[in-house]
C-alpha cells in the first residue's frame, strides 16, 4: 500500500519524472476542454441541440477530477493542509459546482444552477500549477507586491487629483457633473482606454487631457518594466520537490537539504517517507 501511495505521489505530483509530465500535460487537455464546455453551454444553439452530449462530457470530466482530488488527499501525509491550501481549495471548487447543481431541485431554481455551474471556470486555476511558467509569473507578482501596490496608489492619487482638477475646469455644463464622474474620466482617460462617453470641451482640459494620454503611456510601461525585469534575471534552476517538513518548493536541481529548515530532501534517506505538496 505504501508503495502504491508513493508512486502514484511521484506522478501527480512530481513533474519533473515522465509519468509525472505525461499526467499533467493529460490534466491540462482536460482542464482546457472543460472550459470549452462551459464556453460552448452559454450558447443557446449549441445548447439545444448538443445538450445531453455537452452534459455527459461534463460528467465524464467530474468524475475524473473528483478521482483526482481524493487521490491526492490519499497519498500526502498532511491531507488537511492539502485540503486547506489554495490548490487544494481550487480544486474542490472544481468539482462542487456540478454536485450542487444535483441538489436544487426546481425549475424557478434554474437560473441558480446555471449560476453554481459557471463557478467550473474555477479550473482554469488549475492551470498554473501544470506549467512552469505560470508560477513564474505568478511569484514575480508577489515578489514585486510591495512596488505594485505603491505604483497602484500612486496612479489612483493621480486619477483624484486630475479628476478633480477637471471637474473645476469643465464643470457640470460639460457633463463632468461631480468628482466621481471626472475620476472615472481621469482613470479611463490613465489607462488610455477612451471609451467617449466624456470628453472636455474647453481648450485648457483638452490640453490637460492631452498631457494625461501621454503620462498614460508612461503609466503603462512602469509595471510591465518592473516585471518584465524581474523575469529575466529570475534564477529558473529549481525542481518540483517539496520539503516534507516546511513545504518549501524552491530548491536547486542540485539541494540535498532544504535551504528553510535543513530537512534531507533525498526520499532514501528519509526512512521511507516522501516529500509532500500543496
Amino acid at each position: 500500500m505504501l508503495k502504491t501511495r508513493k508512486l502514484l505521489y511521484e506522478i501527480i505530483f512530481e513533474a519533473d519524472t515522465r509519468a509525472g509530465k505525461i499526467f499533467d500535460v493529460t490534466l491540462l487537455l482536460i482542464i482546457l476542454l472543460s472550459i470549452l464546455i462551459v464556453m460552448l453551454e452559454s450558447i443557446s444553439a449549441i445548447r439545444f441541440k448538443y445538450a445531453d452530449l455537452l452534459r455527459s462530457a461534463e460528467w465524464i470530466i467530474t468524475i475524473i477530477f473528483t478521482i483526482e482530488y481524493f487521490t491526492r488527499i490519499w497519498v500526502t501525509d498532511k491531507p488537511l493542509k492539502y485540503i486547506l491550501s489554495f490548490y487544494g481549495l481550487v480544486d474542490l471548487f472544481a468539482i462542487l459546482p456540478s454536485y450542487l447543481s444535483i441538489f436544487i431541485p426546481g425549475g424557478q431554481n434554474l437560473i441558480v444552477i446555471r449560476g453554481i455551474r459557471l463557478l467550473r471556470v474555477f479550473r482554469i486555476l488549475k492551470l498554473s500549477r501544470y506549467t512552469r511558467a505560470g508560477w513564474l509569473i505568478i511569484s514575480t507578482l508577489w515578489n514585486n507586491r510591495e512596488k505594485i501596490s505603491v505604483f497602484i496608489i500612486f496612479v489612483f492619487t493621480l486619477a483624484i487629483i486630475i479628476g478633480t482638477i477637471m471637474y473645476l475646469v469643465e464643470g457640470e455644463k460639460n457633463g463632468f457633473t461631480d468628482i466621481p464622474t471626472s475620476i472615472y474620466w481621469a482613470i479611463v482617460t490613465l489607462t488610455t482606454v477612451g471609451y467617449g462617453d466624456l470628453a472636455p470641451s474647453t481648450g485648457l482640459g483638452q490640453f490637460l487631457s492631452s498631457l494625461v494620454m501621454i503620462l498614460g503611456y508612461s503609466i503603462i510601461a512602469v509595471p510591465a518594466g518592473i516585471i518584465t525585469a524581474k523575469i529575466l534575471t529570475k534564477d529558473d534552476n529549481y525542481n518540483t520537490q517539496v520539503c516534507s517538513n516546511c513545504l518549501f518548493d524552491k530548491h536547486d536541481n542540485d539541494a540535498l537539504f532544504c535551504k528553510k529548515c535543513g530537512t534531507s530532501l533525498d526520499k532514501k534517506k528519509s526512512s521511507g517517507s516522501y516529500p509532500h505538496t500543496i
